[in-house]
């Protein structure tokens, strides 16, 4: 819930001095109330620090006084936010802005007016006005801040798929790793250099099935593969069934959001260190034409330097 200062009451006032008898309306200005922003930082990944700040409210304008003095501005607030932080209306979910760049600022909350003192209306037809206006409300409403990371590339996969410890390896990134499901619980960002570029890779949250419809940790993570330019599945091949782990992984976006289809993306087929030659060879085989794919280890280091390659073909194809 925000609300914006209100803005301050303008002076109904009449200068009044021994010699100066009619000395007229010198009622001053009311302050403009306060205005609240979110500015795009770079050094933050999440929302968190607004968990816990349900209501913010900026300061209100001072009145103006006699003299011709205007009253002061109320403070504005300032809340710093992760790049690509999305605020929204929570009634009509209206899209009120995103905050995409460094230092940009996004105006969630409008201060009111100052209300004008009554030597503004001074006139020649009206010399003695005796009214004087008063401030503007600021406005107030419930606001939905959602974040959709701005990563380059997406790791997608199952909990326990290999997810963060393969962001640990290509980058200097150091998300939880742990053997258990969803040890991961917030996305995580790590920049891969390669060929004098950087790139942004985002570890998202396990998925499970029916994570479309909320299950797991749902809604809350898919919404950031929406932003990346590219998808990197990655599944592990010590389950049962890795390709039937990745349809139902496709089916879930698919879900979510038909257009991710148009994406770029490959397979990622992790913990490969765990299979003999010809594991891997029959695995290979049941793979169906068309689907980009690698066999990696994050822990034996292999193919590493070939997801760097797949990430900068899809980032930079000429």
């Amino acid at each position: 819930w925000v609300r914006a200062g209100k803005g301050g009451q303008g002076a109904l006032h009449f200068r009044r001095e021994r010699f100066l008898p009619k000395g007229g309306p010198d009622g001053g200005n009311g302050g403009d109330g306060g205005s609240i922003y979110l500015q795009g930082s770079r050094h933050l990944t999440t929302l968190l620090p607004l968990r816990y700040r349900k209501h913010i409210h900026a300061e209100a304008g001072r009145p103006g006084m006699g003299n011709n003095a205007h009253g002061a501005k109320g403070g504005d607030v300032i809340i710093k936010v992760p790049l690509g932080t999305v605020a929204k209306k929570k009634e009509s979910g209206a899209i009120i802005g995103e905050v995409t760049k460094e230092g940009e600022r996004l105006c969630i909350a409008q201060g009111g007016r100052g209300g004008k003192g009554n030597a503004y209306f001074k006139s020649a037809l009206r010399k003695t006005p005796r009214f004087a206006q008063p401030g503007q409300e600021g406005e107030a409403h419930a606001l939905v801040i959602e974040l959709k990371l701005m990563a380059d590339v997406a790791l997608v996969g199952a909990p326990n798929a290999g997810k963060s410890t393969l962001l640990a390896t290509l980058s200097k990134a150091r998300p939880k790793i742990a053997n258990y499901p969803f040890t991961t619980l917030v996305p995580h960002l790590g920049v891969v250099a390669h060929h004098d570029r950087h790139m942004v890779v985002a570890d998202i949250p396990g998925l499970l099935e029916g994570a479309s419809l909320g299950k797991g940790l749902g809604h809350a993570f898919l919404k950031h593969i929406q932003r990346n330019k590219a998808l990197l599945f990655v599944v592990s091949v010590d389950i049962c069934d890795p390709m039937a782990q990745y349809q139902k992984l496709w089916g879930e976006l698919l879900c979510y959001d038909p257009q991710l289809k148009e994406k770029k993306h490959a397979l990622l087929l992790s913990k490969s260190d765990q299979l003999l030659p010809e594991e891997e060879e029959a695995l290979a085989k049941k793979i169906p034409e068309g689907i980009d794919y690698l066999f990696i280890s994050s822990h034996a280091h292999r193919g590493l330097d070939a997801v760097k390659e797949k990430i900068f073909s899809f980032l930079f194809p000429h």
